[in-house]
């Protein structure tokens, strides 16, 4: 099952679409769903979730828990919609765009890719991007 909770007037408008592009990922890469939930928060959240679990002291788009078993995916995913919004103003890109990058970004990672080294995150940005095509074609979504 995959859920999004918190959501924002902004964020439901394209959960239905999000739900059918992360199941195709998740088939692709020969997984199946469990229990997915993404949890949309603010900046003041996911700074608090990123300094007590990750001892980390700076605000994310996203933080990813995996904890899937074998091939069946399990895990929670906090994205700050205010880092959302800014990254989408930053880059001069539109909201929806930012968004559906941040939450396949999510899924990607629990399918396996990792961005910690040059060529990975090259790899993870080549990912994203065919998945928010997918997204924008597949849904007739404003580019």
């Amino acid at each position: 099952m995959i859920k999004f909770n918190g959501k924002t007037k902004q964020v439901k408008e394209y959960t239905s679409c999000f739900k059918q592009i992360i199941k195709q990922i998740v088939k692709e890469h020969h997984f199946q769903v469990g229990s997915i939930n993404y949890v949309i928060v603010s900046d003041e959240k996911i700074l608090e979730i990123n300094n007590e679990a990750l001892k980390h002291d700076y605000y994310t788009d996203i933080i990813t828990f995996d904890y899937s078993e074998g091939k069946t995916l399990e895990g929670e995913i906090y994205i700050s919609v205010d880092r959302v919004i800014d990254n989408a103003q930053k880059y001069n890109e539109k909201f929806h765009v930012e968004l559906s990058r941040v939450v396949f970004h999510g899924i990607l990672h629990m399918v396996g890719y990792k961005d910690k080294t040059k060529k990975e995150s090259e790899k993870m940005r080549e990912m994203e991007k065919t998945y928010i095509t997918q997204f924008l074609k597949t849904f007739h979504v404003e580019q």
